[in-house]
């Protein structure tokens, strides 16, 4: 098993989560986020006065995957993510080592 993080602009998140659903994935935690990454942030103008925010919106989705869905899954997120414009955001994929359903008790894959 494996849990992906991905880190995009939030007005694609509901192509995302469809793109997951098409290939399988059935649940997924989506939190309000904030970062920079080369994008370094930018500048507004506020009331005549310039003002830099560092820290732009994003939306944070993890999913917990079967190891034969994460290259799927992987994709579909790039894919349904991607503007092709600088801040697209970051895919990361780690090591899981278990996973419970707290209803059933199920272990593993079944829990997913």
């Amino acid at each position: 098993m494996k849990l992906i993080t991905a880190i995009i602009k939030p007005f694609r998140l509901d192509d995302v989560r469809n793109a997951l659903a098409e290939v399988g994935v059935n649940g997924m935690t989506v939190t309000e986020v904030k970062g920079f990454g080369r994008q370094r942030g930018h500048t507004e103008l506020y009331r005549g006065a310039e003002y830099v925010v560092d820290f732009l919106p994003k939306a944070k989705v993890e999913v917990a995957v079967a190891d034969d869905l994460v290259e799927r899954a992987i994709e579909a997120i790039s894919a349904a993510a991607r503007t092709g414009k600088v801040g697209d955001g970051k895919i990361f994929v780690i090591d899981l080592e278990q996973a419970l359903r707290i209803r059933t008790g199920e272990t593993g894959d079944g829990a997913l």
